[in-house]
């Protein structure tokens, strides 16, 4: 009896972690980013539009000529559109990441669905016609949740590499983060905002991903959208 209750509880916590696990494909395919062999990188940021933090980044990227990854969570960006129609104006990729940024883990099919539309909506009302790519928030899936997702035409994208640039790090932190984990290939997961409030400051990720850019430009890598990296990806 105890076996058994071990071996489930061993089943119980693979399953946790491989729900939350951004690398993990056992649930489905996610995009992760492309072979280590690869000088690309993509940078993607999270939880905006951000009135605080979105156009320093925006400038910061413009400098660099470097052309990034969005997932806006939809209330930001009801709140915000003009700023996300000059992130997509800037060239950048907008992706969904939900209207409120619940954890899909802990969502029914009916409330993904809502969540989707939701976002998809604003975002279309903000800028147009925009990417079918999808962010789930906190990384959260079921693989019920990501077949709903495919169904409904948008493609899950994870990462490779975290900043860890939630915890207010001084930005030769996040670098220094950053540097521990990029082999190559990887999507870097950074934040431009945050799914509590509007208006959280970002300058620490914004400040990180100029240092970024200057080093691994100088290194000889090229900075792409995610987009960009998969059409790199099937060649």
């Amino acid at each position: 009896m105890i076996s058994v209750l071990l071996a489930s509880a061993a089943l119980a916590s693979a399953a946790g972690w491989n729900s939350m696990a951004p690398r993990s494909q056992l649930y489905g395919h996610t995009f992760i980013g492309l072979d280590k062999a690869s000088r690309l990188l993509a940078l993607t940021y999270d939880d905006g539009p951000n009135e605080t933090s979105t156009r320093p980044l925006l400038e910061v990227l413009a400098r660099h000529d470097v052309r990034a990854t969005f997932f806006m969570i939809g209330r930001h960006a009801s709140c915000r559109p003009e700023i996300a129609r000059e992130v997509a104006e800037a060239g950048h990729v907008i992706g969904n990441h939900t209207y409120t940024h619940p954890n899909l883990i802990f969502s029914s099919r009916a409330r993904l669905q809502s969540q989707l539309d939701e976002c998809d909506h604003v975002l279309t009302d903000a800028v147009g016609e925009h990417s079918k790519l999808f962010r789930p928030p906190f990384g959260g899936r079921r693989p019920d949740v990501l077949s709903a997702i495919r169904r409904r035409g948008y493609i899950p994208v994870m990462w490779s590499v975290s900043a860890y640039d939630w915890n207010s790090d001084p930005p030769e932190v996040i670098e220094r983060k950053v540097a521990r984990q990029v082999r190559g290939g990887d999507v870097i997961l950074m934040h431009d905002g945050g799914h509590v409030d509007m208006g959280i400051d970002r300058s620490a990720s914004v400040e990180a991903t100029d240092r970024l850019i200057r080093r691994y430009k100088n290194e000889g890598f090229r900075f792409v959208t995610v987009p960009e990296m998969m059409e790199e990806g099937i060649r």
